[in-house]
């Protein structure tokens, strides 16, 4: 996160997250959060539209309770920037309701399987969703992303400058997946490759 709230982030489809979390506990990453389950209830108005505007107001439980909310993205390079503000909550179920109250209403679930190191400024993530495994790395610029990039194996021309939720309205749309969330109960009979995402694997030696 910059200090003007601009989270600057680009992600990376690989095939073994292990690899590059032994990567990364050789070059002395610290890791901040082991690996947990993250569960997100994304919110919006009947009218959609935060959707429409691409903002998102989001509410996670993960290692502590976060209300989210982020502006439109803007790609640099290949990576994604947005505004993103963040409050630490200390009640999963009332911050629903007083959103609910508000008028907004649960329009997607999602979930994932996390990890976070931190190197020096950067955060790297372990993301493990229900259509694939991804590195997330999040820094003061692209730059710094690339650099980090290649130091743990990641191709960079590789990047993938979007959101979860913006992959999973693409291949849901160009595949007409007969799912709403980006969930795992929702995908036990879905396998989606890199291909059908529309990405490459970053970690590939080919």
């Amino acid at each position: 996160m910059t200090k003007d709230n601009r989270e600057i982030e680009s992600k990376f489809y690989v095939r073994d997250l292990a690899l590059v979390e032994t990567i990364l506990k050789n070059i002395d990453a610290k890791c901040i959060v082991p690996r947990g389950f993250e569960y997100n209830l994304r919110f919006d108005n009947q009218q959609k539209s935060l959707q429409r505007q691409h903002k998102v107001l989001r509410l996670r439980k993960f290692d502590d309770i976060r209300l989210t909310f982020k502006g439109p993205g803007e790609r640099i390079g290949n990576a994604l920037s947005r505004e993103e503000i963040e409050l630490v909550v200390n009640d999963f179920d009332q911050a629903q309701k007083f959103l609910e109250g508000l008028g907004y209403r649960v329009a997607a679930v999602y979930e994932k399987y996390r990890t976070m190191y931190q190197v020096d400024t950067a955060m790297v993530t372990l993301d493990e969703l229900p259509f694939g495994k991804f590195v997330e790395i999040e820094a003061e610029n692209p730059e710094q992303i690339k650099i980090l990039a290649g130091r743990l194996g990641l191709n960079s021309e590789f990047a993938i400058p979007n959101s979860y939720q913006g992959l999973f309205e693409q291949v849901k749309s160009e595949l007409n997946l007969p799912v709403k969330n980006l969930a795992f109960w929702e995908f036990e009979s879905i396998h989606l490759t890199a291909a059908d995402l529309g990405v490459k694997p970053a970690d590939a030696s080919d």
